[in-house]
């Protein structure tokens, strides 16, 4: 089994933790798993409903870092998010006439 990929937030709002982890994930195989440590407190409650949201898998936290960190299992075909505001899916596309 691949070792996880690492993202350090550091003190990043959630905001900007969802920016990053989405670019990031976007680059990584289905199946990755990915440890997202951060200081943010909100985190906890913002990183679930994202998952739920674009349809990756939460894992849960992960024990023994030393600083608070989560991890997120990267699935095929995640739900978009707006561009601009990570924390909502993306405005469905007009048909193409």
């Amino acid at each position: 089994m691949a070792e996880p990929v690492l993202i350090e937030g550091g003190d990043l709002g959630c905001a900007r933790l969802l920016v990053l982890l989405r670019a990031r994930v976007a680059e990584l195989d289905e199946g990755t798993v990915v440890h997202l440590s951060t200081s943010d407190p909100i985190a906890p409650i913002d990183l679930p409903v994202w998952c739920r949201m674009t349809g990756h898998e939460y894992l849960g936290t992960v024990a023994g870092t030393g600083v608070p960190t989560y991890a997120v299992r990267v699935v095929a075909a995640p739900t978009a998010t707006d561009p601009a505001n990570p924390w909502r899916r993306a405005a469905p596309q007009d048909p193409i006439s």
